[in-house]
């Protein structure tokens, strides 16, 4: 395999979907093949204390390698190897053929999480195609009914979240409101991304910066009302349904399921806005559990999903295709 012909590529592959815009992914480079790793520093060990989104995140970016060395013509072919004392899942190694799939790197580069209003949800059609994608892998895609309950168990979470002093914190640190902060074009959730006019950006980052001290007045209740009711932004929400068990290498290769979930709604002219605090909060992810039918360990993901009213902001990524080669912005080198 030419590794400098996927080097050349890595930009592209970086547009994964990955929890807060963290991008934990890393690659290392050998002589036969490239593992594929995490940077700790980059996970969510307060919002994410079992690594289910870092995993789903890892497993995301892992299709989305094969999928543009596939559309390049490059034989690539993965061999799962999760070992967490080691920080990686495996790696990409020479493959007989390219990877085969319907999706093309501009699905890959196109496809947005939208936080926006959409006109209308999936129709049946789209969510049995979704549902087949995870039924291959022994999953599948449930649709939520979308009323008073659903609403009430996003109020539960949204205020269960901004109650947890650790994850407030760790939401800061991935938050950019200020568009002329230094990594504001580099990672993390945007305040054009989340939707925020220039004065809420600014309230909100005086109420994170006053935390501390209006906890105890309610803070979280007010910043959970903040956020609004993306329910009443349209769409329909659909959870993602693993198979019974899933150890965490499982979580990975689900995790290209996924991405393959989210590319074909996309290629179906549809996009998703996560839910995911509807899974990551016990509470509700329990009662989303009774509310399907299915045990609640088994819900690794939840969206609002429709077709957007207008397209959405692209997120930051921190390696961008330049004139010249490959913009790393972490290191600011280039190369190719």
């Amino acid at each position: 395999m030419d590794l400098a012909a996927f080097h050349a590529l890595e930009p592209l592959c970086w547009r994964a979907p990955s929890a807060h815009n963290t991008q934990p992914w890393r690659l290392r480079y050998e002589r036969w093949a490239i593992t594929v790793g995490w940077d700790p520093a980059d996970a969510l060990p307060a919002g994410d204390p079992t690594g289910r989104d870092l995993r789903l995140s890892l497993g995301a970016f892992v299709e989305t390698c094969l999928i543009v060395a596939a559309d390049a013509g490059l034989r690539l072919d993965w061999a799962a190897d999760h070992d967490e004392s080691d920080r990686r899942v495996g790696r990409l190694r020479p493959g007989r053929q390219p990877y085969r799939t319907p999706f093309r790197t501009a699905d890959v580069w196109d496809r947005r999480t939208h936080r926006g209003r959409f006109t209308g949800g999936p129709d049946a059609d789209v969510v049995a195609a979704v549902d087949a994608v995870a039924r291959r892998a022994g999953g599948a895609v449930r649709a939520v009914p979308a009323a008073g309950r659903l609403r009430a168990l996003l109020r539960t979470a949204d205020r269960q979240v901004y109650a947890d002093p650790a994850v407030v914190a760790e939401l800061r640190r991935w938050l950019r409101l200020d568009r002329s902060g230094p990594r504001y074009r580099a990672d993390g959730l945007s305040d054009r991304c989340l939707g925020l006019g220039r004065a809420t950006a600014t309230g909100l980052r005086a109420a994170l910066a006053a935390y501390p001290a209006l906890r105890p007045l309610g803070l979280p209740r007010l910043l959970a009302a903040a956020g609004g009711d993306p329910l009443a932004q349209g769409g329909g929400v659909l959870a993602l349904v693993a198979p019974p068990g899933l150890d965490a290498a499982g979580q990975v290769e689900f995790g290209r399921v996924l991405m393959r979930m989210w590319l074909t709604l996309h290629t179906a002219g549809l996009a998703a806005h996560p839910l995911s605090q509807l899974v990551d909060v016990a509470a509700t992810r329990d009662a989303l559990g009774t509310l399907l039918d299915v045990a609640p360990e088994r819900i690794v993901h939840v969206a609002r999903v429709g077709r957007p009213v207008a397209p959405a902001p692209r997120s930051a990524r921190r390696v961008e295709r330049t004139g010249g080669g490959v913009l790393m912005r972490d290191a600011a080198v280039r190369v190719g």
